[in-house]
């Protein structure tokens, strides 16, 4: 019995691979347009603002800065630490919504104008290459090619350019998370003194050159989970970049043009023509569309965009540029690719306030103002009081009732400030501090201490009562905590 044969795939999957999985490369030709010159203005202002984020100070912290190590996260002299779980959830949430409404608005215009994998590998990465290596026919001719003195010396240069380049980026990613200061320290000393810090940066320098020297748009088609998202995310009132079928079609090359025009000459010269019945060949049947490929020799993933709306587009508008260019070579209005949206391709009115967008922004609405909210009733100081393990209360010699509390107290204030805790009830309670008395706690600062909570036997009652101690920061009452205190069943002055 035979064994099976593979089943061939009819069609290629993705854009960058053929039927067999494996890899086409992309060798996209830039059209230089007005949107290519907004999105290389976009581009760079993003690339300097993602540069100075760990360089720029906001209350003495970086303006971002993830300290994974010591559990805080610290944005735009905001810090939260994992104890502030509704607010970091409250902010995730923000941030998904946002996603979901700006894209039903707006498509990938995230993709195509933002995400750092675009931005560098348009506006860094590929220019380096073509500087090098020349324009994209040459490019591919000479990978295609044997390798040469030609060939081996571009190569080295290029990689060499693209090692300093992702050396230069691994540390800025880096520096969201451990800090400018660290890193500088680190970089002084030598790889024995911080062999940690050195694994780490060539690890991180061997991901970004792996991603943007070989990977490249693959991330975008492959590995991001956002294009498959899209299918639900979009609508078709959603804005996207699209070709326009009805303007376009049937496409025809300026030979086929002038082929249909000899003919239709042809068949005048023989006598009147019955224009309900011009021949496939007439010029009449033409769209605008002259079939010269430039939006697919553009486009960075290597899609056809007269094909429709593809998951792999990432709405960077290189094929809008370049086909408005032909567009006014040939004669003809601009936008045969535009941004637009499936219903006004139909011809039918886009709508913007619809369900999808109207609960996107309602949902945002409230996770927006609850967020203002949480961040502006924030206190100065995170507070954790608890019953201390062991005796739950203890009646001394002096007919006192001692109960055995544990505190943890932390400054969320960019400032050190001062703090006092004082029992308010009942009558005579009082707190004996063990150990040192709390004093000023620097901006972040943690201090943990145990405390004896001391009450008049003749106010305990007996099983227990509810005390409060009020917290005063910089000699201001700031908060009130309410805790129950326990005692003995029944009044005693002897010590158990």
């Amino acid at each position: 019995m035979s064994s099976p044969s593979v089943i061939e795939s009819p069609e290629e999957v993705l854009s960058t691979m053929d039927k067999s999985g494996k890899r086409k490369w992309v060798y996209p030709t830039p059209a230089f347009g007005v949107l290519w010159r907004a999105r290389l203005l976009v581009g760079w202002a993003l690339i300097a603002l993602f540069v100075a984020l760990p360089w720029i100070q906001i209350n003495a912290k970086p303006a971002v800065f993830l300290d994974v190590a010591r559990r805080e996260f610290t944005f735009f002299g905001l810090t939260l630490h994992p104890t502030d779980t509704i607010i970091l959830m409250v902010f995730l949430l923000t941030i998904l919504v946002t996603v979901f409404f700006f894209t039903a608005l707006f498509g990938r215009v995230w993709c195509g104008w933002g995400c750092p994998q675009t931005v560098y590998l348009e506006f860094v990465y590929r220019p380096v290459e073509r500087l090098i290596e020349g324009k994209e026919n040459k490019r591919r001719r000479r990978d295609a090619g044997p390798w040469t003195v030609d060939k081996i010396w571009r190569k080295s240069v290029k990689l060499t350019i693209f090692t300093v380049i992702s050396l230069f980026l691994a540390h800025t990613f880096v520096a969201y998370f451990a800090g400018w200061h660290n890193l500088l320290e680190w970089m002084g000393n030598s790889p024995a003194e911080s062999p940690g810090y050195f694994l780490l940066m060539a690890g991180t320098t061997a991901l970004v050159l792996f991603d943007f020297g070989y990977f490249r748009e693959q991330m975008c088609t492959i590995t991001c989970p956002y294009a498959r998202f899209q299918s639900v995310l979009l609508d078709e009132n959603s804005l996207i970049v699209s070709y326009d079928p009805g303007r376009g079609e049937q496409r025809g090359t300026a030979r086929d043009r002038r082929q249909a025009e000899k003919k239709l000459q042809e068949d005048h010269d023989k006598g009147p023509i019955d224009l309900d019945k011009l021949e496939a060949g007439s010029t009449s049947i033409f769209g605008d569309c002259v079939d010269c490929g430039a939006c697919v020799r553009t486009c960075p993933v290597g899609i056809d965009i007269r094909e429709g709306l593809q998951m792999e587009c990432v709405s960077c508008t290189q094929c809008i540029d370049a086909c408005n260019d032909i567009m006014d070579a040939v004669g003809t209005p601009r936008g045969l690719i535009r941004y637009t949206s499936e219903r006004a391709i139909d011809d039918k009115p886009t709508k913007v306030a619809r369900p999808r967008t109207i609960a996107y922004g309602i949902i945002l609405l409230a996770l927006s103002s609850v967020l203002v909210g949480l961040i502006a009733n924030r206190g100065p100081l995170e507070v954790d009081a608890s019953r201390a393990s062991g005796t739950t209360y203890r009646v001394t010699g002096d007919d006192e009732v001692a109960n055995r509390m544990r505190f943890r107290l932390r400054n969320r204030t960019a400032e050190s400030v001062d703090v006092r805790l004082k029992m308010t009830s009942p009558e005579g309670a009082e707190i004996r501090i063990i150990g040192e008395q709390v004093q000023a706690l620097a901006p972040g600062e943690i201090q943990r201490f145990e405390a004896w909570i001391v009450v008049p036997a003749s106010e305990m009652p007996p099983g227990g009562t509810d005390s409060t101690f009020e917290i005063s920061v910089n000699d201001e009452v700031w908060k009130a905590i309410d805790f129950r205190l326990l005692g003995p069943v029944q009044r005693t002055t002897s010590s158990e």
